[in-house]
């Protein structure tokens, strides 16, 4: 079943599967794992924040709606993490 980025659950861990950029360039490994905390849309940028917990520690996931950007990161999220 294809998950898309929007459609994360809260409190579940999730584990990057197939390596991906973020919109603010920042590398998500094979292996690295995180907690969903919750989202934010932004319409006037198409910008959609993950906000996730990792070790300990709260982090902003930045990715754009857009098809230069990440959309079929966004809309394919199930290739790219699994939950744990």
């Amino acid at each position: 079943m294809k998950l898309a980025a929007s459609e994360l659950k809260e409190g579940i861990e999730y584990r990057v599967k197939k390596e991906f950029l973020d919109f603010d360039g920042v590398l998500h490994s094979i292996g690295d794992t995180w907690t969903f905390k919750g989202k934010n849309f932004l319409p006037y940028d198409d910008g959609l924040s993950l906000f996730v917990g990792i070790k300990g520690k709260e982090k902003h996931i930045r990715l754009q709606w857009r098809e230069e950007q990440q959309l079929e990161i966004i809309e394919n999220f199930s290739d790219y993490v699994e939950e744990t």
